[in-house]
């Protein structure tokens, strides 16, 4: 098996890559939304996220508002280290036991996908690093429409993540995806059947 971390800062369209290999049979591990599970009430992380942040990022229903937490933890660098602390140990684990239960099952490629893998030192859990890329024109242009978030913010964001020049370093394949879908499809097939070429 393979497991490929495929990682890149917000807006780069790692999203999209990840679907394309998921379509190509890829099992899919999307850290993004295991933290959005550790945000709930039931979840072990909840009573450490709101002694650390306060009562003030709750919704009604007692699940943590994640605009709101969002919202704290980007306009901080220490904040967002101290949820960093809480969230990445947990989600590694459970990121370990996800990747344990597909080799069992025989699945030929796992994709990890984190935008952090790199910062959170994730990287022993794969085989493989693939970063998305893009100019930071198209970052602002696509995060405006999907997100609905203005520039600051968005670069508020942007300033707390590893630099992709940074990222693109640690990388077996950079894909740059400031092109078109198409483009696009055909960059991630020609990497997943260099990837199964080099697998046989």
């Amino acid at each position: 098996m393979v497991v490929i971390g495929l990682t890149g800062n917000l807006g780069t369209g790692k999203t999209t890559v990840s679907q394309v290999l998921a379509r190509l049979g890829a099992a899919v591990i999307n850290a993004d939304e295991l933290g959005h599970e550790f945000l709930r009430p039931d979840s072990p992380a909840y009573a450490d996220i709101v002694s650390s942040f306060g009562t003030s990022i709750l919704r009604e229903n007692g699940e943590v508002d994640r605009h709101k937490l969002a919202q704290l933890v980007f306009s901080s660098p220490e904040r967002l280290t101290r949820l960093n602390q809480i969230m990445h140990p947990r989600m590694y684990r459970v990121v370990e036991e996800k990747i344990a239960e597909y080799r069992l099952k025989g699945v030929k490629v796992v994709v990890l996908e984190a935008a952090l893998l790199i910062e959170a030192g994730w990287t022993p859990l794969v085989d493989k690093v693939w970063v998305t890329v893009s100019p930071q024109e198209t970052i602002i242009s696509r995060l405006k429409k999907a997100r609905g978030l203005y520039e600051e913010q968005i670069l508020a964001r942007l300033s707390q993540q590893m630099p992709s020049e940074e990222k693109a370093k640690h990388a077996d394949a950079v894909i740059d995806t400031d092109c078109s879908l198409e483009e696009l499809e055909a960059k991630v097939i020609g990497l997943w059947q260099g990837l199964l070429a080099e697998a046989t």
